[in-house]
């Protein structure tokens, strides 16, 4: 009778101690994972459609409601009622999804490809907002991407270049570094055979050109610049990879012009949009111009700065061209790159020029306006840190 009695307490503490153990190796495992997590770069982290769509629609007002409940002096100072009306807001919109106020949330999850319009406004032009104008970032398959057609290309013939007055230069430093994550992007004016847009790709023929363009003319204005001809999306066919890793593909180019070059200042992505020409194009005194706008990846450590270069660019385009410049918007979240490689410099930005219905004319006469403002600032600054 005590044998039995024996056995069965060391059983009982044996189990107890079992899930004591079980529990203290869950808990590590959990906190862990929470400081992998919480202390990986943002780019790397883990992410939740769910939880970042919650945590980015509470209010500040909530917090509000929320330091009241304790402090009940706070609620002499504001309005409680409207708040609980806005607490029950976002108790709804937590479980739905849906904001009262925002159309957009409506249809985001019913039509297809809605969700690539997730972008914010931070600075916006004449012709943005938040059902037109706004980058749309997509792309086929890369096997239509990568085949044959035939391009036409009378741009350079056709297009005056400006040659301007100026005498300083950066003496044969390369400040400026321009790439094309989507290098393939073309123009269907320029494809006599392709009406869809999802076949305005080319292997030659494309957004490259408006990077050429662009450091001829900063070259032009005494600005060191120069063009990698990488072809990002041979890289991706190479790898296996998607379209979707476009930035991935491309941020090797970029990390080694930095490091083989002391003298880089800026990095320019440059893109053309995947809009129709009435949302891409601006005319100024009579002619056409292909519109631009900035595009500033919200989780990378330099983000403030690409913001403040973006947003000077912005309003010293606005001031002489007004409309050519759509704004400046970030990218952030589950369903956005929302680095671009703009963490690798301080003073890197990803500009959408045109879209695939305008000409190469267009871009070329928008790009001559970008390096002229461009230089503008580039040599004020330079005045300022020298």
């Amino acid at each position: 009778m005590f044998q039995h009695v024996s056995n069965t307490i060391f059983k009982y503490f044996r189990s107890f101690y079992k899930q004591i153990l079980i529990a203290m190796i869950i808990i590590i495992l959990l906190f862990t994972t929470i400081g992998i997590i919480t202390t990986s770069k943002p780019s790397s982290r883990l992410s939740s459609s769910i939880f970042s769509s919650w945590t980015s629609n509470v209010d500040q007002s909530i917090f509000s409601l929320m330091f009241s409940l304790e402090n009940t002096t706070y609620d002499l100072l504001h309005d409680v009622t409207m708040e609980q009306q806005q607490i029950s807001e976002m108790l709804f919109n937590l479980v739905t999804s849906i904001k009262m106020k925002d159309l957009k949330s409506f249809l985001g999850h019913e039509l297809p490809g809605f969700s690539t319009y997730e972008n914010r406004v931070i600075i916006a032009g004449e012709d943005l907002n938040e059902f037109s104008g706004m980058s749309h970032e997509s792309g086929p398959p890369l096997e239509d991407i990568l085949q044959e057609r035939k391009a036409v290309d009378e741009s350079e013939k056709e297009m005056e270049k400006k040659v301007p007055d100026n005498e300083l230069t950066t003496e044969g430093r390369k400040v400026v570094f321009l790439y094309n994550s989507h290098n393939r992007e073309s123009f269907l004016p320029h494809l006599p055979d392709e009406s869809e847009p999802g076949a305005a790709y080319h292997k030659e023929v494309n957004i490259t050109k408006v990077s050429d363009r662009l450091a001829n003319a900063l070259e032009s204005y005494g600005i060191g610049s120069y063009v990698d001809d990488t072809d990002i999306m041979s890289v991706l066919h190479e790898k296996g990879w998607t379209y979707g890793k476009s930035y991935e593909a491309s941020r090797p180019v970029v990390q080694e012009a930095i490091s083989q070059n002391k003298d880089l200042q800026y990095a320019f992505d440059l893109h053309r949009d995947s809009l129709p020409r009435d949302q891409t194009t601006k005319e100024i005194d009579g002619k056409p111009y292909a519109q631009m706008l900035f595009v500033i990846g919200a989780e990378n450590k330099n983000y403030e700065k690409n913001l403040a270069l973006a947003t000077e660019l912005h309003y010293s385009i606005e001031e002489k061209y007004p409309g050519l410049s759509k704004g400046v918007i970030t990218k952030e979240g589950p369903n956005s790159n929302g680095v671009y490689n703009q963490d690798l410099l301080e003073n890197a930005l990803l500009m959408e020029i045109g879209g695939y219905e305008n000409t190469l004319e267009e871009m070329y006469r928008s790009i001559d306006v970008l390096a002229e403002l461009f230089s503008e600032f580039f040599w004020d600054a330079e005045q300022v840190n020298n």
